[in-house]
């Protein structure tokens, strides 16, 4: 790591204090002549940058009012051209003093870089054949008291970038793109799931015990009530009331909040959608995800060959594999030649992958997934079929009961989203629940997990079969946007307190 110069951050803090004490003094001359920009609360304009130039053969020469933030200046004495970013791109401006005024003009040089000015004019193309804006009317609409980022450089630290979109948003116009991509990903997701006859529903965000989900809760306390809450780890269970109550087809774009770790593809809050249709299965979920990821591809990517970080990813061919076929394809171990648990913990000590003593062939089958089948996942695969052992809300395969009708799906070695053929017997569901909670109990004595013994008295009610599918919006962004991170595509992502 090369060594601080402490003497040229204090240089620099130094000029930043600077430049914030000038940038106030000129705001406070603002005010004492009676033109404070901050009393401005309407500017009405007509025109984004991006219509002058994607219809310019129609904007040409008529009039247009823009309004927006300058970004760079370039002084020619008694005319300057200055670019102005709006909420849609950026137009370089042409400002003359015959124009606009000579007390008008004289204002205007003494404002900022990051300075909001709305302004008055006619679209042309300058000598050198840019689109430009030509100014008749230019003011003042809000001030900025600190400077952004040097043009060259811009905010490249990544930590200040997070904690700071604001400015990243200002000075990185492809960061604005990403967000804009996500926003359409979403309102197709709608698209298509309306098409189909799903409803958007929302259920409860605090709820009133912890479930006996292996995910950490965020705990929080209601005064009113007396009572301790957690916010949701899942939006499941209120769903499937849902189809219990005779909503057929429902789905919920829903925040989840689990406590627990972060990295590049895990941040404590996060949004997924869960969607629940009666009367099919986990193969129709299977249709329609590769029917709705075909489309994004397209609709977002133009393509259903995108690129994420340098690879190559096939969107319009998906794989089908059940867990057992995918450990035998990748690790060369096959399930159906264990004849005991005990056959199976030999294979994976002679493969080193590292189980408990007491571990069932199910439980082997899943380790021996984690250690090799994952990371071969690159090009889009349905993995189906999973044990019994790690799958506590889905329903068992009549003619295999150590599996369930359940799948996971991965692209570039990542897993995108989990579908299950529900399981609607409410006394396996019971027995399962209360496994599940006292499994938890011995590992966390002081947990206050319990079964959700309502959803229980709803199956007893009667849930028709009923497929069921949640996947991640962050991931799914990451893919479509080609970003390296979850905090890249998450607008203010959970940072650490700075000291």
């Amino acid at each position: 790591m090369a060594d601080i110069n402490v003497n040229t951050i204090e240089n620099e803090a130094e000029d930043l204090n600077e430049v914030v004490r000038i940038r106030r003094q000129k705001l406070k001359d603002l005010v004492d002549a009676g033109q404070d920009p901050f009393q401005k609360v309407r500017f009405d304009f007509d025109t984004y940058s991006t219509q002058i130039k994607e219809d310019f053969e129609n904007y040409e020469n008529k009039d247009v009012v823009i309004a927006g933030r300058i970004m760079s200046r370039r002084d020619m004495g008694k005319a300057n051209f200055i670019d102005v970013a709006d909420g849609k791109g950026r137009i370089q401006c042409y400002i003359k003093i015959d124009e606009v005024g000579e007390e008008v003009f004289e204002q205007y040089k003494k404002w900022d870089i990051g300075d909001i000015v709305g302004i008055h004019g006619f679209a042309f193309r300058t000598r050198r054949g840019e689109i430009s804006v030509h100014v008749k009317e230019i003011e003042l609409l809000a001030k900025s008291l600190l400077p952004l980022p040097e043009k060259f450089h811009g905010l490249t630290n990544t930590d200040l970038r997070y904690r700071q979109r604001y400015v990243d948003l200002i000075v990185n116009p492809e960061v604005k793109d990403t967000f804009i991509k996500r926003s359409m990903i979403l309102k197709e997701i709608r698209n298509y799931l309306d098409s189909k006859g799903f409803l958007e529903v929302d259920t409860p965000i605090l709820t009133p015990f912890e479930i006996g989900a292996s995910a950490r809760p965020f705990v929080t306390h209601h005064n009113t009530l007396d009572m301790d809450m957690y916010l949701r780890i899942e939006t499941e269970l209120y769903l499937k009331r849902l189809i219990v109550g005779g909503m057929d087809r429902v789905y919920e774009v829903g925040r989840i909040f689990r406590n627990e770790g972060m990295d590049t593809k895990h941040n404590p809050e996060f949004t997924t959608i869960e969607l629940y249709q009666a009367f099919t299965d986990y193969k129709g979920m299977m249709d329609l995800v590769e029917e709705l990821y075909k489309l994004l591809a397209e609709k977002i990517c133009g393509s259903l060959d995108i690129t994420y970080q340098g690879k190559e990813i096939h969107m319009g061919q998906w794989e089908r594999l059940t867990m057992v076929e995918a450990v035998k394809k990748y690790a060369g171990c096959d399930y159906y030649e264990w004849a005991t648990d005990e056959d199976a913990r030999a294979c994976a000590k002679k493969m080193h992958v590292e189980v408990p003593k007491d571990a069932t062939k199910g439980t082997v089958l899943i380790e021996l997934f984690d250690a090799y089948v994952e990371e071969k996942l690159i090009q889009p695969t349905f993995i189906y079929d999973y044990p019994v052992e790690n799958s506590p809300l889905a329903k068992r395969k009549a003619s295999e009961p150590a599996f369930t009708e359940r799948f996971e799906y991965f692209i570039n070695a990542t897993e995108f989203g989990n579908a299950f053929s529900e399981l609607n017997d409410p006394i396996d569901q019971k027995a399962r629940f209360e496994r599940q909670v006292a499994l938890k109990r011995a590992e966390e004595p002081n947990t206050t997990a319990q079964v959700d013994y309502d959803y229980i008295t709803a199956l007893e009610y009667g849930l028709a079969p009923t497929g069921g599918l949640g996947f991640g919006i962050d991931r799914l962004v990451m893919l479509l946007t080609d970003s390296a991170s979850i905090r890249d595509v998450l607008l203010f992502p959970t940072m650490k307190n700075i000291d």
